[in-house]
């Protein structure tokens, strides 16, 4: 009796690929700790190159077909290709992007602003270098951007 089994792996590696992919961009680029370094997706990619593995491992059994073996292979070069594509887009085209010519830089004299405390109270940058604390003068602000609402 001849059983053709499904060679589930493979599949399952392609599709967990796919899913590390489009899951950066569309979930975990909301959270600091894995859009600063994606962690979460290069694990579910090595799980991916796990199942991906036993999937062309299995498919070249002795007692499969040979468009078994051409699929499995094709499959886990789609994989391989969206895992490059992947580190590619996060690691290296990231660093191609343009610099912020506007922004100050480490170091640099922040201009002058105003902004609101959590109380409503207007603060300026310039009011918080001139106020006394302790009875001496400042020699700085440390400014925290803290993206969040009151």
């Amino acid at each position: 009796m001849n059983v053709r089994r499904f060679n589930w792996p493979i599949w399952a590696g392609f599709l967990l690929s796919l899913i590390a992919f489009l899951s950066y961009f569309f979930v975990f680029i909301w959270f600091p700790i894995t859009r600063d370094f994606p962690w979460a997706n290069l694990l579910l990619f090595g799980i991916a190159a796990a199942l991906l593995l036993i999937g062309v491992r299995r498919s070249f059994a002795a007692d499969r077909p040979r468009r078994s073996k051409v699929v499995s292979v094709v499959v886990a070069t789609l994989s391989v290709a969206v895992f490059g594509f992947f580190i590619f887009t996060t690691f290296i085209g990231a660093r191609q992007l343009p610099a912020s010519h506007g922004a100050p830089q480490v170091g640099q004299k922040a201009p002058d602003f105003t902004l609101s405390d959590t109380n409503s109270k207007p603060v300026s940058l310039s009011e918080l270098l001139s106020t006394p604390v302790n009875g001496k003068t400042p020699k700085g602000v440390l400014l925290v951007f803290y993206r969040g609402y009151w």
